[in-house]
């Protein structure tokens, strides 16, 4: 008996659901070249990522997360042969409960290097209020002398764990290096003057903002962001993505003083704000939305900063991979967008139309098969697989000098690609203003001196 048409079609879609299982590598495309891998041990395990961007200090940093906490230095001095060269974990480990390390970043102060990484611990074990440690790493390949030179801890627990989920270390365009948090018992971002912790000046005292949530000041707090200079306008600018409220960009020319340029609000579908950046003009928002199904959004920004509309609400263009999964944050290097896709891996993907962007090259680096993430709530915050979506890619970046990738997998370790046709990144060259989330740690966001700087305004 020959199948009905209605058997046929069931059947096309339900087959690649019995074929989902696969190793790392099994779908690349031919113009993204692995590098490097490292194994990092239990799954789960594997935070965010960041690379030094000076080829004179090949480091790449990794937060350790859950059971693990703490972070990692993978040295990528000669890049196929890439090794881990320390390990920092909390102490008493198996006393402590939640994310753990969960973001991590360098950052220079007076020709000294530094490593920041944020906690995230329950009330149930110690360190509840133990939000971000900053280590001092600037003998860097010799590891002997690092050594942890300042911690900010936190003591409201309102919502159940303290410390900071993200951490943002900028060069503001007057001089300062700060750090912008994420906090777990406010709405509120902070911000830090570097300087001052490195110096031994306690965190409150050191504290020289606070950035409130938009539109719903009373329940949501941020999740990530990103903070860059606007050359046009000479205004540093903060780009929030603040949960279940929305997307907020603030003015913190005057960190002190933050004052609010426009919201992404009322988007059909937001039931979580993710991951925010912006275009090196600062024209156009790439959001990230971390639920199931839910695609990478572009927005529009010029409506809401000429003050045209009260509130962004729809999008411009999109993105998705697997329609069936979700990605969880990205790295911009105009007119590329450098997507951690969880179990669809690296994506990268040409936004230069923003209302089509598109695929130009990938790498899977998950292994096994699909939705079989974590779930944190069924885990109690230990490594188990369940039917989810968190699984595979969690972070990553570029290294602009020289084109190089690096990403962090929740299960597979730290992995590193080149790809054909991108052979590094600087604004100009592509008619843009050289922003990005790669820092100038000795001569600010626009690249200049500070006294040239202020000589041009």
């Amino acid at each position: 008996m020959r199948p009905t048409p209605v058997v046929l079609v069931l059947a096309l879609f339900a087959a690649p659901a019995a074929a989902q299982i696969k190793a790392p590598g099994e779908e690349t495309s031919r113009n993204v070249h692995l590098i490097s891998h490292i194994p990092l041990g239990e799954m789960f395990t594997t935070g965010d990522i960041e690379i030094e961007q000076e080829l004179a200090r090949p480091y790449v940093y990794v937060a350790r997360t859950l059971v693990d906490p703490g972070f990692d230095i993978i040295s990528i001095r000669t890049p196929n042969r890439a090794e881990r060269i320390y390990s920092w974990r909390v102490q008493d480990k198996a006393l402590h409960a939640g994310i753990g390390g969960s973001d991590v970043h360098y950052f220079k102060v007076r020709g000294r290097y530094y490593a920041v990484v944020s906690f995230q611990f329950l009330q149930s074990g110690p360190d509840a209020d133990y939000a971000a440690g900053v280590f001092d790493v600037t003998g860097l390949p010799d590891t002997a002398g690092i050594r942890e030179v300042a911690q900010i801890r936190t003591k409201d627990q309102a919502f159940g764990f303290g410390g900071f989920h993200t951490v943002y270390p900028y060069k503001h365009s007057d001089g300062r290096v700060l750090l912008f948090g994420t906090t777990a018992f406010t709405s509120e971002a902070v911000i830090y003057d570097l300087e001052k912790i490195v110096g031994g000046t306690p965190a409150a005292q050191a504290l020289i903002g606070r950035i409130p949530n938009g539109a719903s000041p009373e329940k949501w707090g941020y999740h990530d962001f990103y903070v860059a200079y606007d050359p046009a306008t000479k205004q540093d600018k903060f780009y929030g993505a603040g949960l279940g409220a929305g997307y907020f960009v603030y003015d913190v020319t005057r960190p002190e003083e933050p004052k609010m340029l426009t919201s992404i609000t009322g988007v059909a579908g937001l039931a979580l704000a993710h991951t925010f950046q912006a275009t090196p003009d600062g024209r156009y928002g790439v959001t990230q939305m971390e639920y199931q199904y839910a695609p990478v959004r572009i927005f529009d920004l010029k409506p809401g900063l000429e003050g045209t509309v009260k509130t962004i609400s729809r999008p411009i263009g999109a993105w998705a991979g697997n329609w069936r999964l979700a990605s969880h944050n990205h790295e911009m290097r105009w007119p590329y967008v450098f997507i951690a896709a969880f179990e669809d891996g690296l994506q990268v993907v040409n936004m230069m139309d923003p209302t089509n962007p598109y695929t130009v090259g990938y790498y899977d680096t998950h292994s096994g098969s699909l939705l079989h993430g974590m779930n944190p709530a069924t885990s109690k915050w230990k490594p188990a697989e369940g039917n989810e979506i968190f699984n595979g890619l969690w972070g990553v970046d570029v290294r602009n000098v020289d084109r190089l990738i690096v990403v962090s997998d929740f299960r597979t370790g730290v992995w590193s690609f080149k790809m054909d046709g991108f052979e590094g990144w600087n604004g100009h060259q592509w008619g843009m203003p050289n922003i990005s989330s790669a820092q100038d740690w000795d001569n600010g966001p626009d690249g200049a001196p500070k006294a040239q700087r202020v000589s041009l305004r």
